[in-house]
């Protein structure tokens, strides 16, 4: 026969654990990228930097967008893909940018 206090507090353990579990994304996982040919960048008077493909949430499902040569100045050098981050009002798109 089981303690009535043990089972309590047993009881106040596992809410508690629930409590303070992180809710599951409910999004489907970011697809893998497939593989990339990355050009020769074309001939400008503006330095230009590689910005890599990378998905897109567009509501509903992924989108694919294509890698790019876009101008180097007016962003950092690291690319950051888009993830998924959990904020107190639920789950959000970080879309991919530059750091």
């Amino acid at each position: 026969m089981t303690n009535p206090r043990v089972a309590a507090a047993l009881g106040a353990a596992c809410l508690a654990l629930a409590a303070c579990a992180v809710e599951a994304n409910p999004y489907p996982p970011i697809p893998p990228l497939p593989p990339e040919a990355m050009g020769k960048p074309p001939v400008t008077a503006t330095p230009l930097i590689w910005q890599p493909e990378h998905w897109d949430w567009a509501g509903g499902g992924y989108t694919l967008v294509p890698g790019e040569y876009v101008p180097a100045t007016g962003h950092g050098n690291m690319w950051m893909p888009g993830y998924w981050a959990q904020s107190p009002g639920g789950w959000a798109w970080q879309p991919a940018h530059w750091m």
